[in-house]
């Protein structure tokens, strides 16, 4: 599956951990239940699945440590509200914003419903991915009906983002397919396309953070060395506090098992997590050509400049000084581009879930990721190379050998 079709499919969490799955699948990867007993074999490649919207895919030899990288699989987004429409002159949806997205962005645009419905069969509940066949809208107010549209126009979400979904009353269950239940969310269906004079740049929905997932999986697909983790998580738009999300016990719990499958005591267990190592995988600003004026004096990432380092004093990303140099080793015997960012020290940064992990498994860790405009807009913009960048230095992580003590690191490459 190319980017391209990653980002135009995954539409929810849950699309986009099929998709995945599915990639997996075809690279002999074998999917483990958790609530199963689990029979782990050297050499072999697996993942998990939990809430159907994170994925945890990982590789298992015998090694006394474990390189992790973790991105997050959902994008801002309008979530549908049970009991979704709204009837009177039109038939409209009732939604409330998912994450913190620029809500001007999503008026106009083609909407597409999609996520998870439950059904009940029986006694039996049954989830099922789901996307919808048509589009809806969501319509700007005339210029003529709100003269002060260019000037101040702060949308509300209860009145102004309400997506138009037919001329008269439509049953909820034509919505739904007969669902008890459903996490349905209305999503921008727009393909992906290329811009640039040299087609240089990718403009897209849900460039953050599919662009990680998709970097890690290609990269955990590939040849690597001891246990290595692509931690595809849930819920970081909304702060992580989920069950599937990065404060939740699923990377912990699979790490533990892990560590159980090679025969490790949880002493043995605490002694592989302190020498482990994880990339918190999430993109960055670049300059933004318009607005330079936003950007630190000496840290400002670019698009194609290749892998963006980000550090904060605030500790809203992991870097410090030793994970940094460690990354930065990797890269330079890798020959990856790599470049530094930091906020503006009078702007408030944004965090990842990287920070939210180490609360769960606590590892050492940096905060990684590509440049782009745009962020948590409707459509998203990158640069094509910097992805390639970003797979061959997750790949040149899987590939390496890290070694952590209280005083110094060693790191080595494996191929």
């Amino acid at each position: 599956m190319t980017l391209n079709e990653f980002l135009s499919t995954s539409y929810t969490a849950y699309q986009a951990v099929a998709n995945a799955a599915a990639m997996l699948n075809a690279n002999g990867f074998e999917m483990l239940a958790e609530q199963s007993a689990w029979q782990l074999r050297p050499g072999g490649k697996y993942y998990v699945i939990r809430s159907g919207s994170s994925l945890i895919a990982f590789t298992y030899n015998n090694s006394d440590s474990y390189k992790i990288v973790a991105s997050h699989t959902d994008s801002p987004c309008l979530k549908l509200k049970e009991n979704a429409v709204i009837e009177g002159d039109f038939a409209r949806l009732n939604v409330e914003t998912y994450g913190g997205g620029i809500l001007y962005t999503f008026f106009d645009r083609p909407l597409k419903i999609a996520g998870r419905i439950i059904k009940r069969r029986g006694a039996m509940l049954v989830m099922k991915n789901i996307v919808s066949n048509y589009k809806v809208v969501v319509p700007s107010l005339a210029i003529h009906m709100n003269r002060e549209i260019n000037d101040k126009f702060s949308p509300n979400p209860q009145t102004d983002l309400l997506p138009l979904l037919s001329l008269s009353k439509t049953e909820l269950e034509k919505i739904t397919d007969g669902a008890l239940s459903y996490d349905l969310f209305a999503v921008c269906a727009e393909e992906p396309f290329e811009s640039g004079i040299n087609s240089e740049f990718l403009s897209s929905p849900r460039i953050d953070n599919l662009t990680s997932v998709y970097a890690s999986l290609q990269a955990i697909m590939s040849e690597t060395s001891g246990v290595c983790v692509a931690a595809c998580l849930d819920s970081e738009e909304i702060g992580s506090q989920t069950r599937q999300g990065a404060a939740g016990d699923f990377l912990k719990s699979i790490l533990t098992r892990i560590a159980g499958g090679q025969n490790k005591n949880t002493e043995s267990l605490f002694r592989a997590l302190s020498t482990s190592f994880c990339i918190s995988l999430d993109n960055a600003h670049s300059l933004h050509p318009n607005h330079p004026e936003k950007c630190d004096l000496t840290n400002r990432a670019k698009m194609g400049g290749g892998i963006v380092i980000k550090g904060h004093a605030g500790g809203a990303y992991t870097t410090d000084a030793l994970s940094s140099a460690v990354i930065k080793t990797i890269f330079d015997t890798a020959n990856v581009k790599y470049q530094t960012f930091y906020n503006r020290s009078d702007m408030r940064s944004g965090s990842t879930l990287g920070a939210i992990s180490i609360g769960q498994v606590s590892v050492p860790s940096v905060d990684l990721g590509i440049a782009q405009l745009a962020m948590h807009s409707a459509v998203e913009t990158m640069c094509k190379t910097d992805l390639d960048e970003l797979i061959k230095g997750l790949k040149a992580f899987y590939n390496s050998e890290i070694q952590i003590t209280t005083r110094n690191a060693t790191v080595a490459s494996q191929r």
